[in-house]
């Protein structure tokens, strides 16, 4: 819990990708709890959408490049707390995902910050033949090494307004068909919101929270199959879903292409085990977790046909 003795206004916090997707309603979580915060983002007019939901003086956009670990100096300085939400599916992925993070977590150490909150994925492994899940993996362990009481967040397939999950998805079943590749693994995919809410918690308690790993999932688990028929759903979308077989996938991750979309040897390969929360998740935060069938149509409703007021017109003129 956040001690309302304490004056959060003393205390910086740096998000490390903050003006990504996830970033944006962590930083609105912290803008909540006065803390000052320090979004630390490649190409800092990312995050410049920030400023209206700050209070004046409240927030700083410092430019970072994760792939030059030795920048991050000036960026965790001061810092009470930070939280590293940065990742990647391309270029180098070791660095981005291990050397970074341990030398944020390093110089957190170095300067008596509090609180190290750390970004990873459920099946982090350094073992892991998918070259993100063994970054990881190790990103986890160097952080853990660097930072002993950092907590480390692992969460499933991530959903909200501006994600590249539903939206991709909810387009593609504007088609006839919607093939499907490894429509037998399972998801636990979790609304961004409720993630924020967990991050932002974690920083914040340090000694509830500080020390131990988490896998954050959603509600409901679903296979790749019933979770595109979900979206498709809440797009107001009703494709003939085809199940492709495994050597189609294979080839086509080979090729890097799948219709609509990249596919990547490496995504290939993590598609190949199920990505469901094990442990502790959202529930030791106090939050209870939203479902996708909830929410989802609030920004899927666009695909409709007439867009997200076809409902209502059509109530309109029956009326």
């Amino acid at each position: 819990m956040i001690d309302p003795n304490v004056n959060w206004r003393e205390r910086t916090v740096v998000v490390l990708g903050g003006g990504g997707f996830v970033g944006r309603y962590v930083c609105e979580q912290l803008f909540a709890t006065g803390v000052r915060v320090r979004v630390a983002q490649r190409h800092p007019r990312q995050a410049y959408f920030l400023q209206p939901l700050a209070a004046v003086g409240q927030l700083d956009v410092v430019r970072l490049d994760m792939t030059r670990p030795d920048t991050l100096a000036p960026v965790i300085n001061g810092a009470w707390g930070v939280i590293n939400l940065v990742g990647a599916f391309g270029g180098d992925l070791l660095r981005v995902h291990a050397e970074a993070p341990a030398r944020a977590a390093e110089l957190a150490a170095q300067g008596a910050a509090e609180s190290f909150v750390h970004v990873s994925a459920i099946g982090a492994d350094p073992a892991s033949p998918s070259v993100y899940s063994s970054s990881k993996g190790e990103g986890e362990r160097r952080v853990r090494e660097a930072f002993p009481s950092a907590t480390i967040i692992r969460p499933s397939l991530v959903f909200g307004q501006e994600d590249q999950l539903t939206n991709r998805f909810a387009a593609m079943a504007k088609r006839a068909f919607l093939p499907v590749l490894a429509p037998g693994t399972r998801f636990q995919p979790v609304w961004v919101c409720d993630l924020a809410r967990a991050l932002a918690r974690a920083a914040a308690d340090p000694e509830e929270f500080g020390g131990k790993t988490f896998e954050i999932g959603g509600p409901q688990v679903m296979t790749m199959r019933e979770l595109n028929r979900e979206i498709a759903g809440l797009a107001g979308q009703d494709p003939e879903i085809v199940d492709l077989p495994n050597f189609v996938g294979d080839l086509m991750s080979r090729a890097g292409f799948l219709p609509g979309a990249p596919l990547t040897r490496d995504q290939w390969l993590m598609l190949q085990r199920d990505n469901v929360a094990s442990g502790p998740g959202l529930e030791a935060f106090g939050i209870e977790p939203t479902p996708l069938g909830t929410i989802g149509g609030e920004w899927l409703g666009r695909f409709r046909k007439g867009g997200r007021f076809a409902s209502r017109n059509a109530q309109a003129s029956a009326g």
